[in-house]
């Protein structure tokens, strides 16, 4: 969760909402380029991860006018 909560910490977010854990999701499941049964997920371990994460959720904290 460190990208959500970077994400929302960024954007200034009130709450978080679920348009913005919809996009903490969709930006996981396109950082996997070709999943496989073994790897459906990116390694947690990778700090691209919560930067992509973060960056999707302050969008959509944006979109969505939950920001101070």
């Amino acid at each position: 969760f460190p990208g959500v909560f970077r994400g929302a910490l960024d954007a200034q977010a009130k709450v978080v909402n679920e348009d913005m854990k919809i996009a903490a999701a969709e930006a996981l499941a396109s950082y996997v380029i070709e999943p496989t049964p073994e790897r459906i997920i990116p390694d947690a371990l990778d700090k691209e991860v919560s930067r992509r994460v973060a960056a999707a959720v302050a969008k959509a904290a944006r979109a969505t006018g939950v920001c101070r």
